[in-house]
């Protein structure tokens, strides 16, 4: 379980990166592009995204806070074409908190969710929405809920096209929904995937992100282009490997420090934080974090040693070991 005092760091990481919400990266579809995209700024930029379909357009997350909405909303009007739905793929804050901005941009445009997802919103189990508050002034006083939800893999005939959904146990978050529109081979999978980003890992599941990556994969071979939550748009399969990587790389990179055998024993030591640290940045250099937190790394390290010192590795998922 992660400390009670790590939740507020992580809902702070994912709220206040862009309070000031003024630059931004905006890229409304041409006639060729199927898909448009909205990036709040960084540290922590985060993507909305619209897929053209026949009746207009399907909106995937709203942003981080209210003034990220409207940004968003501003894109999308932009390029004449009416607002189908909105979809969400994750309950964390940097995901849905512009939904309120959104709807007051959309009246009457349903917003969906998974079950699970709308679940997660409604009893916020680990506290995250009154510390994005606090931490974010302009993160909505009242979270606007999804008012459609499917149950898990139920497809969505939305706009003139069939979306396939996929569900995901606790990952990069408690519960996660990937979309995936066949005609444009386009794949939305919110976190499950970033791009060429350093993640935050505080929730302490890298063995089970891994067995959704794994997952991911098997249920969307045919995906040409993946849009992840954070991050530039890409080729779905490379992402996928990308990301696997990325987190065997620092499972392997920290597993070390938690033997009994290692320096400090089962705990990790400050000089071994550093080696993992400069290591993965040798690694990959230059990533920028998801979130603001300006030592979201080192946070990411102890996090993942809790979790391998509780791991029993001939139990793990193959995925895992």
């Amino acid at each position: 379980m992660l400390p009670r005092s790590l939740f507020g760091l992580l809902a702070a990481a994912l709220l206040c990166s862009a309070c000031s919400g003024t630059a931004t990266t905006a890229a409304p579809p041409t006639p060729e592009e199927p898909v448009g995209r909205f990036a709040s700024p960084n540290p922590g930029s985060v993507n909305t995204y619209w897929l053209r379909v026949p009746q207009g357009l399907l909106v995937f997350d709203t942003g981080r806070n209210v003034a990220g909405g409207h940004q968003a909303a501003a894109e999308i009007k932009r390029t004449g074409r009416p607002v189908v739905a909105i979809l969400l793929t994750h309950p964390h804050p940097d995901h849905v908190g512009g939904a309120g901005a959104l709807r007051e941009e959309f009246p009457n445009v349903p917003i969906y969710a998974s079950e699970a997802t709308a679940a997660w919103m409604r009893a916020d189990p680990l506290g995250f929405y009154p510390l994005a508050k606090q931490a974010d002034p302009d993160f909505p006083a009242q979270l606007t809920h999804p008012d459609r939800t499917f149950a898990a893999g139920q497809p969505l005939d939305l706009g003139g096209v069939r979306l396939e959904t996929a569900q995901f146990d606790p990952g990069e978050s408690e519960t996660a929904t990937a979309y995936y529109e066949p005609a444009s081979r386009a794949l939305f999978a919110g976190d499950l995937v970033g791009d060429r980003v350093t993640p935050a890992l505080l929730e302490g599941h890298t063995c089970g992100w891994l067995t959704n990556l794994d997952r991911l994969a098997q249920r969307f071979p045919d995906a040409d282009t993946g849009y992840p939550g954070h991050g530039a748009p890409g080729r779905a399969a490379a992402q996928i490997t990308a990301q696997r990587a990325y987190l065997r790389d620092f499972r392997a990179l920290v597993r070390p420090a938690t033997a009994p055998t290692s320096p400090a024993g089962a705990r990790l030591d400050p000089a071994e934080q550093r080696d993992i640290l400069a290591e993965l940045e040798r690694r990959y250099p230059g990533y920028p974090r998801v979130a603001s937190l300006p030592n979201l790394q080192e946070l990411n390290v102890a996090s993942v040693a809790r979790e391998l010192s509780a791991e029993n590795p001939d139990n793990s998922p193959p995925a895992c070991r």
